[in-house]
């Protein structure tokens, strides 16, 4: 039986460990796709980011693309544009795993596939397929 009182919740570097990891078990083709977006993870999404988004509540919030996705042309840097970046908000997505029966490392890899799909332009299909092989990845490694 696992010892849930001494356990606590995954600190930043803990988080980024399982967005690695999620990251890793995506089908090999989708991954080089990705060269050159860069992954953050941080507690909250900022002030700035829930008025342009619309939220009244940072837990509203568990992910985000922000660059110019392949979808809209933009398969290489021009001078002075920033990364093509995901940001994964830690604390709205553990307030949202503590509320629905999901793994916690699977819900990594849903926020993450989603916010990559926004970058490829990505239908909900598409998406669910992806999740689908990294789901299987996962297994065959269990």
């Amino acid at each position: 039986m696992m010892d849930w009182a001494s356990l606590q919740a995954p600190s930043l570097s803990e988080f980024e460990e399982l967005a690695e990891a999620a990251f890793r078990r995506l089908p090999a083709r989708f991954r080089r796709l990705c060269d050159g977006v860069v992954v953050r993870v941080e507690d909250f999404p900022d002030d700035e980011t829930l008025r342009e988004m619309g939220y009244d509540s940072p837990f509203d919030l568990l992910g985000l693309f922000r660059g110019l996705g392949l979808a809209q042309g933009g398969s290489s840097l021009g001078t002075g544009q920033f990364p093509n970046m995901i940001w994964l908000y830690r604390r709205p997505i553990l307030d949202y795993w503590a509320e629905h029966e999901e793994t916690l490392g699977g819900l990594v890899t849903h926020v993450l596939v989603h916010e990559i799909g926004h970058h490829f332009g990505l239908s909900d299909a598409d998406m669910e397929a992806i999740e689908a092989a990294a789901d299987a990845s996962r297994a065959q490694v269990s």
